[in-house]
């Protein structure tokens, strides 16, 4: 076999592994899959946003994934390890699946796109673009595209910055399909800096520094702090993507679409 159809083999592999794996751990927020090839056998490396639900029990999941690398993708000897995603709202894939579910459920689509570039943009994103194309409110088929922020379109800079994904969802009027490209402030070259930023390090450097001798005084003597501790706060994070998209479905009540608006006018 020749080295071309070598490269197109392992890329279709690794498509199928990607479906398999978006539909497989889907509650544990997946976002991609990286496979290394060593003497030893196959390192793969799953990036989630919730590991546990990967792990499972005693590493239960960890072994049933191990199995089916070898037997239906071929794997000799795959070694699993789950990497858990510090930001899942700078996650094209995750948020292309949540955003996917949300129209599943029934959320018009306007709604759940801006919720979900508010969710992005809150996250720390530079900007992003949305894509939303099918049949959205009738019987032929349309596309529309919601940009927020800074976003590189071609380029070097688009190369480095911009990530992207794409998700396919059903419904009764056929298939939809969701494409999201976000770009990340962290990515950015060093050269190239916000003006917000140039000009803040400007009025700090030009603000004297006076030292008050009364504050340092005060600063040597042990403080004694008379108001009583708080009890740690219990973290509510939702255990899977189901519990959190239920979460976001109740928040996301709250955003008025251009409809609504267009119809307070009319009345």
């Amino acid at each position: 076999m020749s080295a071309v159809k070598n490269v197109i083999k392992d890329n279709y592999n690794m498509m199928l592994l990607n479906d398999y794996l978006r539909a497989k751990i889907k509650d544990a927020g997946f976002s991609k899959v990286e496979i290394s090839k060593t003497p030893t056998g196959s390192r793969i490396v799953l990036h989630v946003t919730r590991p546990g639900i990967v792990i499972g029990r005693k590493g239960s999941g960890i072994q049933e994934l191990t199995e089916v690398f070898t037997s239906q993708f071929g794997l000799k000897n795959p070694q699993i390890s789950v990497v858990e995603i510090p930001k899942p709202e700078l996650s094209p894939s995750v948020m292309c699946n949540r955003l996917a579910s949300h129209i599943e459920r029934g959320t018009a689509f306007r709604r759940a796109t801006m919720w979900t570039l508010q969710q992005i943009m809150e996250g720390g994103a530079m900007g992003v673009q949305i894509t939303v194309s099918g049949k959205l409110r009738g019987d032929r088929s349309a596309f529309e595209k919601h940009s927020v922020g800074i976003l590189p379109r071609a380029g070097h800079h688009a190369d480095v910055i911009v990530s992207e994904d794409i998700a396919h969802v059903k419904t009764p009027m056929g298939l939809i399909g969701i494409r999201i490209r976000i770009a990340e402030k962290e990515k950015l070259i060093p050269e190239f800096e916000f003006k917000q930023k140039k000009e803040e390090k400007v009025k700090q450097d030009a603000v004297p520094t006076i030292k008050d001798e009364s504050i340092e005084k005060k600063s040597d003597e042990p403080e004694h702090d008379d108001k009583p501790k708080t009890e740690p706060e219990h973290d509510d994070k939702p255990k899977t993507e189901t519990e959190q998209i239920k979460i976001d479905a109740e928040k996301m009540k709250s955003i008025e679409t251009m409809e609504e608006e267009e119809n307070k006018l009319k009345k």
